[in-house]
């Protein structure tokens, strides 16, 4: 009712954050995911699909922050009057920002998966990781990622509309979130039945209950960046879905910004 929209007015007034703050933090994460990428062509030892992945996953980064300071960039100069343009430009140059944001957002789910699926090879089939993991499956691995993502994001876009197309980035987040959580998980659990066998052949067993805890540690960071880094984003979609007028959700829109941070 418009009383509940005007109520909900009073106590959201969401979070005008400055272009510049944007701009400043896609520098910062340009130059970092660069010093990835240099430090892995530089050093011959780190010449591994492993690190390749790693390498294409900052590639994927680099891109968002690219393509999110050409747009920051874009509305400064057109904000303040140093570029002028027709609307349909705009338009045009709008589809393409969010085409590659998209895209390097897919890449980077994606790698983060194939990253998954890389390690638990690499502990799992220890003995045969080099004949299953060739550099050729590789190449074709990260061909096959990068191509996926290019063609699904220009999808994605065409048809933003869409609660279909939505549902489906959604579904994807979901399928990655689970596949990390059950890969990871896995991992966690063979590295402590190792554990446990060791300790159980040394007296007194010291070494099983530390490891343990720092094993879930590190399995509870990693999941945990993972979710907090992309969870606001994707639930932002899953609101735009489900109640796109609520007010309620209307106000988790107004700070969307606030969450990209």
């Amino acid at each position: 009712s418009n009383a509940t929209v005007g109520a909900s007015g009073g106590w959201c007034q969401g979070l005008d954050i400055p272009n510049e703050l944007f701009l400043a933090l896609g520098l910062v994460s340009l130059v970092e995911n660069l010093l990835v990428v240099a430090a892995i062509l530089k050093n011959r030892n780190l010449h591994s699909p492993t690190y390749y992945f790693i390498c294409c996953l900052a590639v994927s980064d680099m891109l968002v922050s690219i393509s999110n300071l050409a747009e920051m960039l874009f509305m400064l100069l057109l904000e303040h009057g140093v570029l002028v343009m027709r609307p349909s430009l705009v338009r045009h140059m709008d589809s393409v920002i969010d085409t590659l944001i998209c895209s390097s957002v897919v890449s980077s789910l994606s790698f983060l998966g194939v990253i998954a699926v890389d390690r638990y090879i690499t502990i799992f089939y220890a003995l045969r990781y080099h004949s299953i993991m060739t550099l050729q499956r590789a190449v074709v691995t990260m061909a096959s990622v990068w191509l996926a993502s290019t063609v699904s994001s220009t999808v994605l876009i065409t048809y933003y509309r869409s609660n279909t197309v939505l549902l489906c980035l959604i579904g994807f987040f979901l399928f990655m979130l689970v596949l990390m959580l059950v890969l990871y998980i896995h991992m966690f659990a063979l590295a402590r039945h190792h554990l446990h066998s060791i300790s159980s052949q040394q007296k007194p067993p010291t070494a099983h209950r530390g490891g343990s805890l720092k094993g879930a540690v590190t399995l509870t960071i990693l999941l945990g960046v993972f979710f907090i880094c992309w969870g606001p984003f994707f639930f932002h979609l899953i609101l735009i879905v489900t109640c796109p007028t609520n007010p309620f959700c209307t106000c988790f829109f107004s700070y969307f910004n606030l969450f990209l941070i």
